[in-house]
């Protein structure tokens, strides 16, 4: 077992234990950092790390990482921004992070949690892309791509 801090960005853990004052433990627990929850590191920066818990991203301090002890959970795969994923890779719709309209619009085009999609095509430069869901092509901005979390499916 490690704790949180070194983690691989995108991967799901299971959160093993936390060790920290009762306060911080309550307010991690009103998070959803409890014992058997899943967690993935986004990012690690310098002071802190963004974490996705459920539904929401919380960034995190690094000596609160250094307190979450995790297991990494071996039956599902990585789960990536829909932007780094490349031409003719599945997967399926972890969530969507975009805020007010935009999430309302991709979620009234068909992009919502569990629906799978296949990349299709990508622009030479990458920005439109080109997908299929739902027995429908869309494309979308590398902008909106990029709020999309999906879990690539093993290869």
């Amino acid at each position: 077992m490690k704790s949180l801090i070194e983690a691989q960005p995108n991967r799901i853990y299971q959160v093993h234990s936390v060790t920290a004052s009762d306060d911080t433990k309550r307010h991690l627990q009103t998070l959803g950092v409890t014992p058997g929850n899943r967690i993935a590191l986004l990012q690690l920066q310098k002071e802190n790390g963004i974490v996705l818990l459920q539904k929401s991203r919380v960034a995190l301090d690094k000596s609160i990482l250094e307190n979450i002890t995790i297991e990494e959970v071996k039956e599902k795969g990585e789960w990536v921004p829909l932007a780094q994923l490349s031409p003719g890779e599945s997967a399926h719709v972890i969530s969507i992070h975009g805020e007010g309209a935009i999430r309302r619009r991709l979620m009234d085009m068909g992009v919502t949690k569990s629906v799978e999609i296949y990349v299709r095509k990508m622009a030479p430069l990458g920005d439109p892309i080109e997908i299929t869901l739902r027995g429908y092509e869309l494309s979308l901005r590398k902008a909106e791509a990029e709020l999309i979390l999906v879990e690539k499916e093993p290869a």
